[in-house]
């Protein structure tokens, strides 16, 4: 019964082909019709060929026993096959080259969609590592389904090869088709089989498989290469690897060999049908009921026709299969992503008035039980400039994940403008924000890739990057380029020239002045910079940065002094707010933290 439904299973991924046939057909549609053209034509020159080869064998047993025998006919007949052979050899050409252009341009196409649709997921999910999983699977899927499209459309060439062959052996002998029914089917029944095992290992194999292409990356990267031999951690990332890629060897390993001793028994019960039908086609000849020419014809009809459903049914369990890895990236794209607020969408303010209130928010991370972020209550007004201070782990960068709506709260509310900010569409609000993260991107591009990305509809504008570059201080770093702005960032590429830490973070800090965002957030960007180089980054930033409202997070306190105010959290609550002087009269931990980073300078 399990069988019989994993079967079952497999049929059932057959209904994504229409689907991904149409995907491939709107690529180019004049490829995709040219081709199937072709198919359609090679299939029937098989059978042709072996019409003519009979007629050329009778024709020479004809003409042996004539003295001056004419051979207009023969010397036709060997015309026509050689002109068959070479269309047979054109078509395999121009199909070759078109499944080859199809397969681009489906790769290209499905990647970009793959692009598209992870850019509308929350970041709730792509944080989770089973959603991880079924992304990692659909992502595998967009370049290796290539050969599912050749397979798929050699099938409907094949079949109507097979079609034509079946109604000449009914013309002659209808028995020959039962004993070729038994010469195959055995061995479509083992590859359907295997192929789902197949399928299956793959699948629940995906956490390890990724584990697997993780050691690989941290193994050999020139991002890890420092730590790696300073701490001598190529044994420990080897023997990890190696751990895990043994025991899914011996997981495969063990399907396989099943699959082939298996594939091998039903062969040997296939090749006893088949010559079977061949000492019966041999018995009739010898008894006169056909000729040699049919006698050849009727074999070499068998035998393509063997070989045809072979690779038919061979090529079936492929296309079961790939159609199985098919489903994973048409389940990611067909998922759907509740991202409708629940509440009336209104048009965003088209400039900021008042500034941003926080009320009684709370915030714990999906499935944790645990709030980060405790009944928080505050008001950012516009134009203010606001330092986020607190120890690791506080809410800090939590907290800007709440205001930039990467995450919702769990309670209360984050109003702009005295409007609910869940009124307003996500991407339009999120178009208001410009943020640098400590862990921001560095792009293995141009550097005027690298700061354009701030806002990417300024890619062109070479003034308005250039500009930003000198309000970064980025500037210094450009000049020091062999390429200047067109110099490829990172080792990842043959022409690419590698940072420093404090120079990856300048030219990040340009984002932020190339935005025409509203409010700027930079979460402790400039960690990198030395506390001389930090403090003048964000004297201008203050000074450059007048007319917007600002939220700096930052561990040193000369850079925090410089805020309109400071918020300080602990453990997920305000602890007290209020001006550097205000707090240090305070007493509390803002005066705290600032007296030991002081007495460290001082000592």
């Amino acid at each position: 019964m399990e069988e019989i439904k994993k079967w079952l299973a497999s049929f059932n991924s057959l209904q994504y082909l229409p689907r991904f046939l149409y995907l491939i057909y709107r690529t180019n549609k004049w490829l995709f019709v040219a081709n199937l053209s072709l198919r359609l034509l090679k299939s029937i020159i098989p059978l042709f060929m072996l019409w003519v080869g009979k007629e050329i064998i009778d024709e020479v047993i004809l003409l042996s026993g004539i003295e001056n025998a004419i051979l207009n006919r023969l010397y036709l007949l060997v015309g026509i096959e050689f002109g068959l052979a070479l269309l047979s050899d054109v078509f395999n050409r121009l199909i070759s080259l078109t499944d080859g252009l199809l397969g681009d341009l489906y790769a290209n196409s499905s990647s970009v969609d793959l692009i598209q649709k992870t850019a509308k997921v929350e970041l709730a999910h792509l944080e989770d590592s089973e959603f991880y999983d079924k992304l990692e699977r659909a992502r595998r899927q967009t370049t290796s389904r290539v050969s599912l499209m050749s397979n798929v459309l050699s099938q409907v060439q094949d079949l109507i090869t097979v079609a034509s062959l079946i109604s000449a052996l009914i013309y002659f002998y209808p028995i020959l088709i039962l004993l070729l029914a038994i010469s195959i089917i055995p061995s479509f029944l083992n590859e359907l089989k295997f192929s789902r095992s197949s399928y299956s290992l793959q699948r629940s194999w995906t956490p390890e498989r990724r584990e697997l292409d993780y050691m690989r990356l941290i193994g050999a990267s020139d991002i890890t290469a420092k730590e790696v031999k300073l701490f001598g951690l190529a044994d420990f990332i080897s023997s990890t690897f190696k751990r895990v890629a043994d025991k899914y060897f011996k997981a495969n390993k063990k399907l396989a060999v099943s699959r082939t001793v298996w594939g091998a028994v039903y062969h040997i019960v296939g090749d006893i049908a088949y010559y079977g039908a061949y000492v019966f086609i041999v018995l009739q000849a010898v008894s006169g009921q056909v000729t040699i020419g049919e006698l050849t014809f009727l074999a070499g009809s068998f035998n393509r026709l063997r070989n045809q459903l072979q690779s038919i049914f061979s090529r079936f369990s492929r296309i079961t299969e790939n159609a199985l890895y098919l489903a994973d990236y048409f389940d990611f794209m067909d998922m759907q992503f509740d991202n409708d607020p629940g509440f009336e969408q209104k048009e965003l303010p088209a400039e900021i008035t008042e500034g941003i209130r926080f009320e009684n928010v709370s915030f714990k991370y999906p499935q944790s039980d645990t709030e980060v972020l405790h009944d928080v209550s505050f008001v950012l007004r516009k134009g203010e400039k606001l330092a986020l201070v607190g120890e690791n782990g506080a809410g800090k960068t939590t907290l800007i994940k709440l205001l930039l709506r990467l995450y919702e709260p769990t309670k209360g509310a984050i109003y702009l403008d005295g409007i609910d900010i869940r009124h307003f569409p996500k991407d339009a609000y999120q178009q208001r924000f410009g943020a640098i993260f400590q862990d921001f991107v560095k792009y293995y591009l141009t550097a005027k890739v690298n700061i354009a990305v701030g806002n990417i509809a300024e890619i062109n504008n070479d003034e308005r990057i250039e500009e930003s570059a000198v309000r970064s201080l980025a500037d210094e770093v450009i000049a020091t380029l062999p390429e200047g702005y067109d110099q490829e960032l990172g080792r990842r590429f043959r022409k690419g020239m590698e940072l420093s830490g404090g120079q990856w973070q300048k030219i990040a800090l340009a984002r932020a002045y190339i935005s025409d965002a509203q409010i700027i957030i930079l979460d402790e960007p400039t960690s990198a910079l030395d506390a001389r180089a930090e403090y003048e980054v964000f004297q201008r930033f203050i000074g450059l940065t007048e007319d917007r409202t600002s939220i700096i997070i930052s561990h040193r306190f000369s850079t925090v002094r410089m805020a309109d105010r400071i918020l300080v959290l602990k453990n997920g609550r305000i602890l007290e707010m209020g001006t550097h002087h205000e707090l240090v009269a305070n007493d509390q931990l803002y005066a705290e933290l600032f007296e030991l980073q002081a007495a460290g300078y001082k000592d």
